[in-house]
């Protein structure tokens, strides 16, 4: 299911005045990750970066306790209709903070020159575990290949659009 989809379902779905906008939704096989964007609290001229920051941390909080029940219920409901798990998140400003994630594990094969990388990194206390080992590795990728990453992405949707209109693979038997 494209992300647009699900995208128009939120939108539609979520309460108004929640965001200052539609809300941004990714998918993946297991989670929904909704984040909106709040609106910037007013601190009148002269306010400086720290309490700004200070600011539009306080106002995702309050967010975040202010509708804790709407968001369970309509998780619940995206949960029931599209099979996965919903998070939740926002951004106010430069803060952003996503309150509810999955943590899902992800079973991988490494040789020995790769488990070598994961255990000296925990040996060096950048991770507790080769599985934080693993995560700090893909969250570096994501960070430094980050419009790589996103160009395979679009490539990816594209090769599914080609996919869907070709073929059907059981009806040529």
């Amino acid at each position: 299911m494209a992300d647009a989809t699900l995208q128009g379902w939120f939108a539609g779905r979520l309460p108004e005045g929640w965001f200052t906008g539609p809300p941004e939704v990714h998918a993946d096989r297991e989670e929904i990750l909704v984040v909106g964007t709040l609106p910037d609290p007013d601190l009148g001229t002269g306010a400086d970066a720290a309490a700004r920051a200070e600011a539009r941390l306080a106002r995702i909080v309050g967010f975040r306790e202010d509708t804790r029940q709407q968001r369970i219920r309509v998780a619940e409901e995206a949960e029931r209709r599209y099979g996965r798990k919903v998070a939740w998140g926002a951004e106010c400003g430069d803060v952003r903070r996503v309150f509810t994630s999955l943590s899902v594990p992800v079973m991988t094969r490494l040789r020995m020159a790769e488990r070598r990388v994961l255990d000296t990194l925990v040996d060096a206390g950048v991770a507790r575990s080769r599985s934080e080992a693993l995560a700090w590795c893909v969250r570096l990728v994501r960070e430094h290949e980050g419009e790589w990453i996103e160009q395979l992405r679009e490539a990816l949707v594209h090769v599914e659009r080609v996919r869907a209109e070709g073929p059907d693979p059981r009806r040529s038997r």
